[in-house]
């Protein structure tokens, strides 16, 4: 009995080492520093969830490092002339080259939501565009959805998701072991799972929500 218990407690000290381990390499991984994409696309998708996203997927649009942007999670109480008035500099290309979502409710839906846009589009590549400590999650939803397209990241830096010296900052900490959590989650979930539409996960956490996109329209004057 005594063996079994020290087995067990050996099995649970090396199963909190493993964690730490890979919650460290997790860590490490998360980009510090905003890098202009390496390449321009067919595309560009903005996750929400902060408003440093949207701006700088906008930026990239009238950069010309795409030829469209949608914006994926939108809040079904924020109109297009919401987002507009945001940024005002860019109001002609909410006119012709910007597009909403308001179906998707979590990083399960901004990948499905994200493909079949592009498929509506026939685009073969995208900049992706979310926070630097979402981002790793996020490109596993992606790369599962759409294994054949070429996807850029543009890692949002923002001071809330900032890892450097995370140890001295809890809310911070906090953030990460959250997303790595999810992180995992995501990973196992993969292992059942292939086809997000039919994802047991996405239908749990989907909430509904008002099934609709809306496309590029001239803004009302």
């Amino acid at each position: 009995m005594r063996l079994l218990a020290k087995s067990l407690i050996l099995l649970a000290v090396a199963a909190v080492a493993l964690l730490g381990a890979g919650f460290l390499g997790f860590v490490a991984g998360i980009e510090r520093q905003e890098r202009a994409p390496g390449a321009r696309t067919d595309a560009i998708v903005a996750l929400t969830g902060g408003a440093e996203r949207i701006g700088n997927a906008i930026d990239l649009l009238a950069q010309g490092y795409a030829r469209r942007l949608l914006i994926s999670g939108v809040n079904e109480r924020t109109s297009r002339a919401e987002i507009a008035r945001l940024n005002p500099g860019q109001r002609v290309l909410f006119d012709c080259c910007v597009d909403l979502d308001y179906r998707a409710r979590n990083t399960i839906g901004n990948a499905i939501e994200t493909r079949r846009w592009l498929h509506e589009h026939g685009f073969r590549s995208v900049i992706v565009v979310t926070s630097n400590y979402h981002m790793p999650r996020t490109m596993l939803e992606l790369d599962n959805a759409l294994p054949g397209l070429v996807k850029v990241p543009y890692a949002v830096i923002s001071d809330t998701g900032d890892p450097t010296g995370w140890w001295r900052n809890p809310a911070v900490a906090r953030l990460l072991a959250s997303e790595y959590v999810k992180y995992l989650a995501v990973r196992l979930r993969l292992l059942v799972e292939s086809d997000p539409e039919r994802s047991i996960a996405a239908t749990m956490f989907s909430r509904g929500g008002p099934p609709v996109r809306v496309v590029a329209a001239p803004l009302e004057r």
